[in-house]
């Protein structure tokens, strides 16, 4: 991912998740090659949540919705609590703990984002159990959170999984559909 397209995306994602300091733009301006990682690999991305599959034009936001950040699916999680989908290594954590970012060895920058606009509660509900730069291997736990208070508090839990450098793939394809178990194998296929 080119210098530009890192720099656009750390954009996008300072609007939609909030600044949170100096780390977050270091780490939107790192590229695979800096990760020690080559060009992108044909890869199955597993579910990291348990709940209900719903589609991207689902979510209330658009930067999700019109697939802005990056193609990918969501989920209406029933388990409060997100696990590595692959082996790699954090590269976003959120002040707010309300998403985190991961590059798996194989090249897929992977944004997991819990619920809508849920940065406002700016850590309340979540814990996190990882820290960026934390080495994960899939099914690691990363993030729990409160399913109840979150929604008590209003907000909408679709949750999307999205993949940020989509377009250093041929396709990038949403393969399971109704529920899913976190660890699922099939969740979203690349291909490279």
């Amino acid at each position: 991912i080119g210098v530009f397209a890192s720099l656009l995306i750390a954009m996008v994602l300072t609007i939609v998740f909030g600044y949170e300091g100096k780390n977050d733009l270091r780490a939107a301006k790192k590229t695979n090659k800096e990760f020690g990682l080559g060009n992108v690999k044909k890869e199955m991305i597993a579910s990291p949540l348990t709940g209900h599959i719903v589609p991207l034009s689902k979510i209330a936001d658009p930067l999700f919705s019109k697939e802005i950040v990056g193609k990918g699916t969501a989920i209406e999680p029933t388990k409060g609590a997100i696990i590595s989908p692959v082996d790699g290594v954090v590269t976003t954590l959120f002040q707010s703990k309300h998403a985190i970012g991961i590059t798996s060895n194989d090249g897929a920058e992977i944004l997991i984002s819990v619920g809508v606009n849920t940065v406002k509660l700016k850590g309340k509900y979540f814990t996190s159990h990882v820290e960026q730069w934390s080495q994960v291997k899939k099914g690691d736990l990363l993030i729990e959170f409160d399913i109840e208070n979150i929604k008590a508090a209003g907000y909408d839990l679709k949750s999307p999984v999205v993949i940020t450098n989509t377009e250093e793939y041929l396709e990038v394809k949403p393969i399971k559909t109704g529920n899913v178990e976190s660890g699922d194998d099939t969740l979203l296929k690349l291909d490279a």
